[in-house]
């Protein structure tokens, strides 16, 4: 049985292809279209997952879109009359958006894919999310977040999920709890990101990178906007938001009169903390301070109330595992935070948690519960995109004529590669099928000897292009995790495997690998095994072996507002308009030196 399940039309774009229950395929928009962020129709992704899976759109059992479009557009337009007529501008913009897109959602995947109306489902939004985190974890029954900024009217849910592997046992998902739109922690963390010169949708990890350089000053005028309930329920002072009838503003000028005048986007950021040298630039270290103090306070206040909930939830259901979903199950500090000071023994959040992993819940919905099949799958790693060969790869370096060595040899290139990270080189890693979700995690990364400070500034400002201030993560081998991080079962937990929590390193540790070490003494790390990615584990474990360090700084393979490379054109382009010193694609190294043959 092959479901295909879809999202678009609001964030990020995606589509996976279900085969009797396992992953096929996955991928975002973005990493074929290279439009950072693609929202629009995944024809391309799409493509690639039928591809992958050998059959064409009329083959397809079922096709499942992520939410509901009519509740949606009825919460819009209702929204829109409700704040008339302030939001005039809201309400055109809306209606054009949502009755030429998701209004016609349904044929548009029939024509597009060749399949009758009948086998095209839609799922509820935040449902969506919450099968997305289950279905994807080793658990027969978990406690369920979702919180993100908005589905059709819920912005945040809590329930209770169950469904064995022995196929006994009836699949349900029962979200007992909701909150509903304007009330929106997504949405609240959003306006911050908007008021500290970040673009919504995109920049609240750089609202997360900015904290640690602040201190909680803003706390007490952050709870004027929040109220957060023991029971994990929470309100938002609408006085001070402006996203409930504009297409354009987070906050008003009663924020404004709160916080102070925005943050400039576009210009740097730096404190006394993270840039020592411009220390004597009194003004801007004094006001770049105060934006970093904000980012701190919404930073706590956010995980305050994500405690909440998952105290909260943990009472009522005493369920041991829990399972979160939605953008801000992305916020790696409070995944820790849950993790460690929850009566949870154990948290799964599958790692594409914003709306790309919701094609993958609808598919699993539909699967699980409407279907009633028994569940087969686990998400262990994230390599569910596309693959090149090396025929493939030696194909394009032939055409482009680009110089390369060939390795026949596996271990010869891993110890080259090492060799080259040991003398300071910054190495490009295009391997495999690409990630899904967000974070690079070894097929389309960028590695690095990480026991340098000066190694993160080298890799933001000579090779990504971006602000200074944001933290690179280490990725360490697996069985060695507990020597560097004060994370509880850091071998068997999974949130490492994907990146998705920020763990303290250890005391007598932390001067020991300075390029991945944040500003307050952690890492958001990776955890790798050989059994998952072999080469990825091998040239960390030989670093390990010649430094004594079993630790590389690992970030993703793009440049500074562009999507992580997927193909070798791709790969080439990246490495050649930076300072990458070495970039490996499949068995072939090619050198910094290496320019086009005529």
């Amino acid at each position: 049985m092959d479901i295909l399940g879809v999202s678009c039309f609001y964030h990020d774009s995606a589509a996976v292809l279900l085969r009797d229950g396992q992953l096929i395929a996955a991928s975002m928009e973005e990493r074929l279209s290279r439009k950072k962020h693609d929202n629009g129709f995944p024809a391309r992704a799409i493509d690639f997952c039928l591809a992958q899976g050998g059959i064409k759109g009329p083959d397809l059992d079922y096709v499942v879109f992520y939410e509901k479009p009519m509740v949606k557009v009825g919460r819009i337009l209702q929204t829109a009359l409700g704040t008339f007529p302030r939001s005039w501008t809201f309400w055109r913009e809306a209606v054009t958006a949502y009755v030429s897109e998701k209004f016609w959602i349904k044929n548009l995947l029939q024509q597009y894919l060749g399949v009758p109306p009948e086998k095209i489902l839609f799922c509820d939004h935040h449902l969506s999310h919450a099968a997305s985190a289950f279905f994807a974890s080793p658990f027969e029954e978990a406690a369920v977040i979702t919180v993100d900024g908005v589905g059709e009217w819920t912005t945040t849910t809590m329930g209770l999920a169950r469904g064995s592997w022995n196929g006994t046992g009836e699949n349900s998902i029962n979200l007992f709890w909701e909150q509903r739109f304007p009330h929106s922690l997504g949405l609240l963390y959003s306006a911050f990101t908007a008021f500290l010169g970040f673009e919504v949708n995109e920049g609240e990890y750089k609202v997360m990178g900015m904290a640690p350089y602040g201190e909680p000053t803003q706390v007490d005028k952050v709870r004027k906007l929040i109220t957060i309930h023991d029971d994990g329920s929470f309100h938002l002072n609408m006085d001070y938001f402006a996203y409930h009838y504009s297409a354009s503003q987070s906050f008003n000028r009663k924020f404004i009169d709160l916080f102070g005048e925005p943050r400039v986007h576009g210009d740097d950021f730096f404190t006394a903390r993270s840039a020592p040298h411009r220390a004597h630039e009194i003004e801007a270290v004094r006001r770049n301070q105060y934006y970093a103090d904000v980012a701190r306070s919404i930073q706590q206040v956010t995980e305050e109330a994500l405690l909440a909930m998952a105290n909260a939830l943990y009472k009522r259901t005493g369920a041991k595992k829990l399972v979160m979903a939605g953008g801000v199950a992305l916020n790696s500090v409070a995944n820790f935070r849950i993790l460690a000071e929850t009566p949870f023994e154990d948290v799964y959040i599958q790692p594409a948690a914003g709306d790309d992993g919701g094609a993958l819940g609808a598919a699993l919905w539909a699967y699980h519960i409407v279907l009633g099949q028994p569940r087969k799958f686990v998400m262990t790693n994230t390599y569910y995109g596309q693959e090149f060969s090396d025929a493939e790869i030696r194909a394009f370096l032939d055409r482009e004529g680009i110089p390369y060595e060939e390795f026949s040899d596996e271990d010869k290139l891993i110890d080259r590669v090492v060799d080259e990270i040991l003398d300071q080189k910054v190495i490009g890693l295009f391997q495999g099928r690409y990630e899904w979700g967000p974070r690079a995690l070894g097929n389309r990364s960028i590695l690095a000897d990480p026991r340098r400070a000066e190694m993160k500034d080298i890799i933001n400002t000579k090779i990504k292009f971006r602000e200074p201030f944001r933290p690179f993560a280490p990725v360490v081998l697996q069985e060695r995790a507990a020597e560097y991080f004060d994370y509880p079962n850091v071998e068997t937990n999974m949130l490492p495997r994907f990146m998705l929590a920020v763990s303290p390193v250890k005391p007598d540790k932390l001067d020991v690998a300075k390029a991945t070490t944040h500003e307050g003494g952690t890492g958001r790390l990776q955890t790798i095994d050989r059994d998952t990615n072999p080469r990825y584990y091998e040239m960390v474990r030989r670093f390990g072996e010649a430094t004594g360090v079993p630790i590389l700084v690992n970030t993703s393979f793009n440049l500074r507002g562009e999507p992580i490379v997927s193909s070798p054109a791709n790969a080439w382009w990246t490495f050649s308009h930076s300072e990458l010193d070495w970039l490996v694609m499949g068995s072939f190294l090619v050198g910094k030196d290496a320019k086009k043959r005529s």
